[in-house]
């Protein structure tokens, strides 16, 4: 079945079983391989990305469900060409990765949430990211999300004219 959606930001049409989840549409189909595979089950977080601006656990969602929708995976959460998303800035500055596997999926979760909760506490960061890192970087984690709002909202006053570095 030819299912439409947008990826990116850009339009394109996968001709699938609408049953395949969408984590095998990306990494399989549309050759983007940040969104990782964890545990097939949606409770470990490595396969999380954008629909609508809403984050979804791609490993049990049907490829259906995102026709006419707009999908955002790690490649295309920057929206600014040559400039990283705050939440990937803030993984760099942080330091956050050991091994990598479920980072994707975890500046997914915090990308969504410092646009929900613009400066999140530490009660906030541990509420709402639920994903699962065997590494034990969560210290990392939560100091980067941090550091990611505090660069977000600069970013946006500075885009809004009222606030210069």
């Amino acid at each position: 079945m030819k299912i439409d959606f947008e990826i990116n930001g850009k339009a394109t049409s996968v001709d699938v079983d609408p049953q395949m989840p969408l984590l095998w549409v990306v990494r399989d189909e549309l050759n983007l391989k940040a969104t990782k595979y964890g545990c097939g089950k949606a409770m470990c977080g490595a396969c999380t990305l954008h629909v609508d601006g809403d984050i979804f656990r791609s490993c049990s969602l049907a490829v259906e469900y995102v026709s006419g929708k707009s999908v955002t995976t790690l490649e295309g959460l920057s929206k600014n060409e040559g400039h990283l998303h705050p939440v990937q800035q803030a993984w760099i500055d942080e330091n956050v990765p050991q091994c990598g596997y479920c980072q994707p999926g975890f500046m997914m979760a915090a990308a969504k949430l410092i646009t929900v909760i613009p400066n999140p506490t530490d009660q906030d960061i541990k509420a709402n990211i639920s994903n699962i890192c065997r590494c034990g970087t969560h210290p990392r984690i939560i100091k980067a999300i941090k550091r990611a709002a505090q660069i977000q909202q600069t970013t946006t006053l500075i885009s809004d004219g009222k606030a210069k570095e």
